[in-house]
């Protein structure tokens, strides 16, 4: 089986790449999914804990949780040191549960993948990738979504020149959907073809 991990920088069009995968029939474990899953069940009372208030109804409330640790780097280490275990063990059964199916391909969409030292959990990497302008455009049209956000978050991924170096593959979705989803295809059909 082979473990394909996909990443870029925020604003690049992972969580699109990441349905084309499975559109294909690629199995996808999506971090972000999981980070929701684990605040609404096993991450909660953890949570609480080190961050009292945070969570509403048995639950993780993500904007009262951003206000406990925004502009706090001491309150955002201890949370990703919380969460990014937890996350990375819900890949891992999935990879396992996969693996003894005989699952031929799956796919880790892992938006910090460089950054948490993914690299070494995955065989191949796609990186998905897109001129600064347009990732800037993408970003800034989100709600709630400022210049200084957006040089926060750039300020803590691994830069995208980086990323496209370290890449086995490249999807540039500014080309869009349709040249997106070729490359895709191309993709899994050189890692599936036997």
């Amino acid at each position: 089986m082979i473990v394909l991990g996909l990443t870029g920088s925020i604003g690049m069009g992972k969580s699109t790449t990441a349905r084309m995968f499975a559109e294909e029939g690629v199995p996808v474990h999506d971090s972000d999914a999981a980070v929701h899953r684990l605040y609404a069940g096993e991450a909660a009372p953890v949570v609480e804990k080190l961050f009292p208030g945070t969570v509403v109804d048995g639950a993780v409330d993500r904007t009262r949780l951003t206000r406990a640790v925004v502009g706090k780097p001491d309150a955002l280490k201890a949370l990703e040191d919380l969460i990014h275990p937890m996350v990375r063990r819900d890949a891992d059964r999935f990879v396992a549960d996969h693996r003894r199916k005989g699952t031929p391909l799956v796919l880790l969409d892992i938006p910090l993948l460089f950054e948490t030292g993914g690299e070494n959990r995955v065989d191949k990497i796609v990186v998905v990738t897109a001129p600064h302008e347009v990732q800037r455009e993408r970003v800034l049209s989100r709600p709630g979504m400022t210049e200084e956000k957006f040089a926060a978050i750039l300020k803590r991924q691994v830069p995208d020149e980086e990323k496209r170096r370290r890449a086995d593959f490249i999807i540039d979705t500014s080309l869009g959907m349709y040249a997106a989803r070729l490359a895709v295809r191309d993709i899994v059909g050189q890692l599936t073809a036997r």
